[in-house]
């Protein structure tokens, strides 16, 4: 089933979209990159399963959905470009990279090669295998304007012990966006796995795993997708699925035991599942994908990310404070610092005025450089249902506090 893309976001529509969003009338959600605002169908088919599994039993409310829970797996793969055979439903994105980077067989001494802007949680990873197996973990530099270099990540691959790169995409602490399809450009010709950890990216750019050239990609529901808590997911290229990689701990949804020696992986991306779903949040989550391919990625990215464009712009004025965002290219991402004050402080306090932003620290990884050591940041991140009006109230909420702050102090 196809779904048609918005070419152009009108007034209607972002009402409407306001209307579906039982949250835009309580205050203003600026922390997208956390966890979105979920949509009316999305709630109601959370709802409606819960219920259905209280009135008649776990098992059995499985049953009863079990056409539409396989129908997940496609819109799934309608969101990314791929088919519902190489999508598999785990837990949130870090177990999808997890189980991803569980199908390889290191060896002491192989490298794998990745970014200084991935994910603490996989950066951890990266550095569990180094201390447990004796892999070496290489970073690539970065270009002068922010972000990595694939020419960088070119040289590096050449390593003979390469196994596999691994990027994320769009970092949790700033409005970068890696060159993540260039980076695929050189994996395929160099013949090295691909992992991208698209976290951040699934729901606010379109994805195209084709034109990524990746083995694997892992996505989370929460956040720009819209979707619920808990739940995420991998995709595995034919690629992959064909060498025959697998997770190391392979659950029985993934295979199926033959004898007590021996066992029959699933043929498609389901390998990588676990058996025991919250099937009120795949559920969930499939509603998320079915909303975001209606409302149009595309346009919908645009809107966000003009919108953030916003914020950096109006932010960006108010005195003490600095934009702290770098890259060739931005996304719906906007950080600013403010200078001389308590980060967490002005956090909490703007959430007490109805402001929903984050404080992230733009070096929270492991040589995170250039801006490791730097303070926390303000990461203010709005969606394709947020407004202008609203952007104007959250940057005056913040003037606020700085002005009555620097009367207090003098």
């Amino acid at each position: 089933m196809g779904y048609r893309r918005a070419a152009v976001v009108t007034e209607d529509l972002i009402e409407r979209w306001r209307r579906d969003t039982p949250g835009c009338e309580g205050r203003i959600h600026l922390n997208n990159a956390g966890a979105a605002l979920m949509p009316e169908p999305v709630l109601k088919a959370i709802r409606d399963h819960l219920d259905l599994e209280a009135e008649i039993g776990g098992y059995e409310a499985e049953d009863a959905v079990a056409d539409r829970v396989r129908e997940v797996h496609g819109l799934l793969g309608q969101v990314i470009g791929a088919g519902p055979d190489q999508i598999a439903i785990v837990e949130n994105a870090t177990v999808a990279v997890s189980q991803a980077l569980s199908a390889f067989d290191f060896h002491s001494g192989d490298v794998l090669v990745t970014t200084r802007h991935d994910y603490t949680s996989n950066q951890l990873m990266y550095l569990s295998l180094a201390r447990r197996l004796g892999i070496e973990v290489l970073r690539a530099d970065d270009l002068p304007e922010g972000g990595v270099d694939p020419e960088s990540v070119q040289r590096l691959v050449a390593h003979p012990r390469c196994q596999l790169v691994s990027l994320t995409w769009i970092p949790t602490n700033s409005g970068l966006v890696q060159a993540a399809e260039e980076v695929g450009e050189v994996c395929e010709a160099a013949g090295v796995p691909y992992l991208v950890d698209a976290c951040q990216a699934i729901g606010q750019i379109p994805v195209d795993v084709g034109r990524l050239r990746c083995d694997y990609l892992a996505a989370t529901a929460r956040k720009f997708l819209r979707g619920p808590r808990g739940i995420g997911f991998l995709y595995v290229s034919e690629r992959a699925l064909a060498r025959g990689d697998a997770p190391l701990y392979i659950d029985m949804q993934g295979a199926g035991l033959v004898d007590p020696e021996s066992y029959v992986l699933a043929p498609d991306a389901r390998r990588f599942e676990n058996w025991e779903f919250p099937y009120a949040l795949v559920l969930g989550l499939g509603e998320a994908a079915r909303y975001a391919l209606e409302a149009g990625i595309e346009a919908t990215g645009a809107r966000a990310m003009e919108l953030a464009a916003e914020v950096r712009e109006k932010a960006g004025a108010l005195p003490g404070v600095r934009v702290a965002d770098r890259g060739a290219r931005l996304c719906a991402i906007a950080t600013v610092e403010v200078t001389g004050k308590d980060t967490e402080d002005l956090g909490h306090r703007l959430r007490q005025a109805g402001v929903n932003v984050n404080v992230s620290l733009m070096g929270e990884g492991p040589n995170n450089a250039p801006e490791a050591g730097a303070p926390p940041v303000l990461r203010i991140s709005p969606h394709y249902y947020n407004t202008s009006e609203e952007i104007d109230r959250a940057v005056a909420a913040l003037g606020g506090l700085l002005e009555a702050d620097s009367t207090i102090s003098s």
